[in-house]
C-alpha cells in the first residue's frame, strides 16, 4: 500500500469508512464533579461496541456549573446505536438504572432536533404516582420522589438523523509500549473535539474485526492481517518492524466532529514521531460498501 511518510511516520494511503447512526446527547449534573462524572461513567459503561451492546456511548465533556441546565457541575454524553429502537431502550434504561439511582443526579436533553426519545417521560413511573410534572418555557420536567430527596429529569431529548459510526485509526509501532503511547497521545488531543467520542476502553482497542467468521452465526472475528503473531500464517498487512497494533474508534453526532477528531488524533501522532510512538498509522474500510462516510487520511495529516 503506497503511503506518505510524517515526521517519520508512515501514513497510509487509504481511509476509514465510517457508516450512519442515530445519536443523542445528554447533560447529568449533580451537586459536585466527583459525582457528576460517577453517574457519566456508570451510564455509558458496557457501551464499546452496538455488535454485542446494543449501543455505543462515551463521555463528551465537562460543563462547567455556570453552563450547566441546573448550576451545578455537568458532565455531557454521547450515546449511538443503528436502530431507533435500540437507542431509546438503551437511554431510558442506562438512564433508570445509572443515573436515577446516583445521589443528586438530575438529567437533561441537550440535543435539540424534531425527532424526539423519551427519558423523563417514561422513568416518571417510578414516582408510582408521587411524580410532578413541570414546564419551564418550551422544555418539560419530570420530579420524582426518590429517598435523598427527588430526581429531576428533562421528558424528552433530541435524536440526531446525521450521527456517524466507525470512523477509525489502526496505530501501528514496533511494540506494545510506543503504539499505547503513540494512542494515549492521539485520545488525549481527540477528548478535545466536542461531539465525538471514542467508545473503547480509554478510546483504544486491541481486538479490532473483520466481518464474518468461519463460524456460522459469528457477525465478527479478529482482523488478523493486523494480528502480529499472525504474520507467517495469514495474508498479513504487516511489515517486519511492526510488532503491536491498535485501534481508535470514532463516533460523533455529525461528519464533521468525526473528521475533527480523526485531525487531531494524527496530528498528535504525528507530532509524537516513530521513535516513541508509531511507525504507521492506516485505517479500516471495506472499500466504501460499507458506509458511505469515507475519512482519508491525506486529507487530515497536519
Amino acid at each position: 500500500m503506497r503511503a506518505i511518510t510524517a515526521n517519520g511516520v508512515r501514513i497510509d494511503d487509504s481511509f476509514a469508512e465510517a457508516f450512519p447512526m442515530r445519536g443523542t446527547a445528554i447533560v447529568l449534573t449533580a451537586p459536585n464533579a466527583k459525582w457528576a462524572k460517577q453517574a457519566a461513567v456508570t451510564m455509558t459503561g458496557f457501551a464499546t461496541s452496538v455488535i454485542g451492546c446494543g449501543v455505543e456511548a462515551g463521555i463528551d465533556h465537562e460543563v462547567a456549573a455556570e453552563e450547566s441546565p441546573d448550576g451545578r457541575p455537568g458532565v455531557r454524553v454521547l450515546l449511538f446505536s443503528v436502530s431507533t429502537d435500540m437507542l431509546k431502550t438503551q437511554v431510558v434504561t442506562r438512564a433508570g438504572q445509572c443515573v436515577l439511582t446516583s445521589p443528586g443526579s438530575a438529567c437533561f436533553g441537550d440535543l435539540d432536533a424534531p425527532d424526539r426519545i423519551p427519558i423523563g417521560d417514561q422513568l416518571r413511573y417510578f414516582g408510582d404516582g408521587w411524580q410532578v410534572s413541570k414546564k419551564f418555557l418550551d422544555r418539560h420536567f419530570w420530579r420524582v420522589p426518590v429517598m435523598d430527596g427527588e430526581f429531576l429529569c428533562e421528558g424528552t431529548t433530541g435524536l440526531t438523523k446525521k450521527a456517524v459510526g466507525g470512523g477509525n485509526l489502526l496505530v501501528m509501532g514496533a511494540n506494545f509500549e510506543t503504539t499505547m503511547n503513540a494512542c494515549e497521545h492521539a485520545v488525549a488531543e481527540m477528548h478535545k473535539v466536542k461531539g465525538a467520542i471514542m467508545p473503547f476502553p480509554g478510546g483504544i482497542v486491541r481486538s479490532g474485526s473483520k466481518v464474518g467468521s468461519k463460524y456460522g452465526g459469528v457477525p465478527a472475528s479478529t482482523n488478523d492481517a493486523y494480528c502480529p503473531t499472525l504474520r507467517g500464517v495469514t495474508k498479513s498487512a504487516l511489515e517486519d518492524d511492526i510488532g503491536c497494533v491498535l485501534e481508535i474508534v470514532i463516533d460523533g453526532l455529525d461528519e464533521k466532529s468525526v473528521s475533527d477528531a480523526t485531525r487531531a488524533g494524527l496530528a498528535a501522532i504525528v507530532k509524537l514521531g516513530p521513535k516513541e510512538g508509531a511507525l504507521r498509522v492506516g485505517a479500516g474500510n471495506y472499500g466504501g460498501k460499507l458506509g458511505p462516510f469515507h475519512f482519508h487520511l491525506k486529507d487530515h495529516l497536519p
